[in-house]
């Protein structure tokens, strides 16, 4: 089907939402950064959840595409002092920002296809294997010394894996693929931005993970490309405005606490992804995986009191969601 683009309002839309979203950040300075944190991991569901909503309606790439066209609005607001819009192209070492621009590119879409193929519980226990892909992966390229507790927290990580999937005992589906996928390319972007030492600026991190989406998720939609009906659309604003929505969170968030604090509350994205798959989705979700995604969280709960001990504090500040 042809690719009828958009009439000239939008731009003059994008403005006003630009407008909105900082009103309500301005409004959300008295909250206090453990607070902004799990309001922040609720927009990430919330847009997660549209993203199962559409149900494979549209072309996963280009679902991706769109929500990194959104996410342009979000590059003001990870602007610093003395920051220019074109540092987003900006890297210290070029390999390294186009490993993370693919790694982004491919954790995106991997995204998008689990939380289309998979109930969120699920998806969201394969993906919160990431920590534990950040430690296989530090110890095979970056050479680090990894202490027997987080070694004990990536076995639990895959016997909980092994909970979930059951293997032999269920079917597996793409999506099991998808979601494992993306984990693993949100851990090699978070790897390679520290091989790079910490010296990346947040909108060169961005910069990156949308220019990665923009350009090869763009080029890999063309040939299933259509313009979306009005639901459809709804739901792709959804999932592109929450997730920057929930991003510009996070970083208010860091302004007010410990980085190190914001992590646990993203398991609270459990919660939410429960609560949509008994009452949106009409999924239920069965003990087996109850028990597989509470040794997951486990695992990454561990990984992360360990991450705190031993690793710099540079590699342990940012601050941007990996997907």
């Amino acid at each position: 089907m042809a690719f009828d683009g958009p009439d000239l309002r939008w731009g003059h839309d994008m403005t006003n939402v630009k407008a909105a979203t900082v009103r309500g950040l301005q409004s959300a300075t008295t909250i206090g950064g453990v607070p902004l944190a799990f309001i922040a991991y609720a927009a990430f569901a919330f847009s997660d959840a549209s993203v199962r909503m559409l149900d494979g309606a549209l072309n996963p790439f280009q679902v991706t595409f769109a929500g990194a066209l959104l996410g342009l609005v979000a590059l003001p607001l990870v602007r610093t002092s003395g920051d220019r819009l074109r540092d987003m192209f900006a890297s210290t070492r070029r390999s390294l920002w186009i490993g993370r621009a693919i790694g982004s590119a491919i954790g995106s879409v991997a995204s998008v296809v689990a939380f289309t193929r998979l109930p969120m519980p699920e998806a969201f226990a394969l993906l919160f294997l990431m920590p534990l892909f950040v430690t296989v992966l530090s110890v095979i390229f970056l050479r680090e010394t990894i202490g027997p507790w987080r070694w004990v927290a990536v076995v639990l990580g895959f016997v909980g894996v092994l909970m979930v999937l059951r293997p032999g005992l269920r079917p597996l589906d793409l999506g099991h693929t998808a979601a494992l996928m993306g984990a693993i390319a949100s851990a090699a972007v978070i790897v390679l931005f520290r091989a790079g030492g910490g010296a990346e600026k947040r909108i060169s991190m961005l910069g990156a993970g949308l220019t990665g989406s923009l350009v090869l998720n763009g080029a890999l939609m063309l040939p299933g490309v259509r313009w979306p009906d009005t639901h459809e659309l709804l739901l792709l604003l959804g999932y592109g405005l929450l997730a920057i929505l929930g991003q510009a969170l996070l970083m208010l968030a860091a302004q007010r606490i410990e980085v190190s604090r914001i992590a646990p509350p993203q398991y609270s994205q459990m919660i939410w992804a429960v609560l949509f798959s008994y009452v949106v989705f009409h999924e239920p979700v069965t003990a087996a995986t109850f028990a597989g995604i509470a040794v997951i969280i486990l695992a990454g709960l561990l990984t992360w009191l360990r991450e705190q001990v031993t690793l710099p504090s540079w590699r342990r500040r940012g601050i941007l969601r990996p997907r």
